[in-house]
């Protein structure tokens, strides 16, 4: 029936509710498994789940994070971490979220599992990290998962459904915007078909289609692009973009709401206050359990090719946005150097980009 909701549908539904604390169920085969995100999980809800039929609850945390609670990742990818008995949501809380690691460094031993299948809480951390929250999950294998997610009418995926990697964009409107740094233009937005974070394209002039356009792929900077923070480059490469677009003559800017590297603005300000600690970038985004990066640049192909665009000239110091946007079956037909914004409070943050990263400054 079409009034029912689809696969993509579900797993956006799945993404609000473990923000707001609640579990979904998560289905493979005849097994199944309540998950909660770890950082908003509530003391009824940890009883609850222990009190289920057969569950003993894990929590799933990826190897960065493993790695830095000297916890063992039998999974390669993952580490399924047995829950003492007497442990409570402070102490999950602790695993979860890295901010007093140093201030109280020792929160185990920790127990790893390493017999039986870790799909369900691969699955899992794939959800919370969709979701933007902490990349740690409470995971409670239950053979009542069926019946409970009928009975109590909580989201279920499968697992294929879980791990859909979801980029196809609808256009919404676009309207004439004139700008200060690249003088006439439209705004495009466009709409993910599972109702999540809208992406903007901004086109300035009138760029011919039958040639590379000069073209930008700028994740939203709240912090570099609206305060004007002396702590990333993000702003100025913005205004640099425009204003060699105006130069140009025409151009296309993708606005990707992909904060943070695509952990989201909370994760964010989490991993700024552990480079007050000392770390640096990449480290800070380890500790809390993320990838160096967790854009997906899929988005701007996709945004490209909605717009008419099959060749770019693309501004960037990032390899991984060329080789993504040739992935995605856009030609990049030169990279055009952005190199801006050095000052004394982000000389470091520019450092490890080129050294951890692979950016060409």
């Amino acid at each position: 029936m079409s009034l029912a909701p689809s696969p993509v549908e579900r797993l956006n539904r799945a993404r609000a509710d473990l923000r707001m604390g609640l579990p979904v169920v998560l289905l493979a085969g005849e097994t199944g498994a309540l998950v909660i995100a770890a950082e908003a999980l509530t003391p009824q809800r940890l009883a609850d789940l222990r009190a289920l039929p057969g569950s003993r609850p894990v929590l799933a945390l990826t190897a960065h994070r493993a790695q830095t609670l000297k916890a063992r990742a039998y999974d390669g990818d993952l580490a399924r971490i047995a829950l003492p008995p007497d442990a409570g949501t402070d102490w999950l809380r602790a695993l979860a979220d890295p901010a007093d690691d140093l201030t109280h460094p020792m929160k185990g031993p920790l127990a790893t599992l390493r017999e039986g299948p870790a799909d369900l809480h691969r699955a899992a951390l794939v959800l919370v990290k969709s979701a933007q929250l902490l990349p740690a999950a409470l995971v409670g294998e239950t053979a009542e998962a069926r019946a409970l997610a009928a009975d109590l009418g909580l989201t279920t995926l499968t697992l294929s459904e879980a791990m859909i990697p979801e980029t196809r964009l609808t256009p919404v409107i676009a309207a004439r915007v004139p700008m200060r740094l690249a003088g006439a233009g439209r705004l495009h937005v466009f709409r993910p078909q599972d109702g999540g974070t809208e992406h903007y394209a901004v086109e300035v002039g009138r760029p011919d289609r039958q040639k590379p356009v000069l073209a930008r792929l700028h994740s939203a900077c709240f912090t570099g692009d609206v305060l004007g923070s002396l702590k990333c480059d993000c702003g100025p490469q913005l205004h640099a973009a425009l204003a060699a677009m105006q130069e140009a003559g025409a151009g296309v800017l993708l606005y990707l709401n992909q904060e943070g590297r695509g952990i989201g603005l909370a994760n964010k300000m989490r991993a700024y206050s552990l480079q007050d600690q000392g770390f640096d970038t990449v480290e800070a985004n380890h500790r809390l359990g993320f990838e160096d990066d967790e854009r997906d640049f899929r988005l701007g192909a996709e945004l490209l090719r909605r717009m008419g665009f099959g060749r770019v000239r693309l501004l960037t110091n990032n390899p991984a946005k060329l080789a993504m946007l040739e992935k995605g079956g856009i030609t990049v037909t030169e990279r055009v150097p952005l190199t801006v914004g050095l000052t004394t409070e982000n000389a470091g943050y520019l450092a490890t980009k080129a050294a951890k990263s692979g950016h060409l400054l």
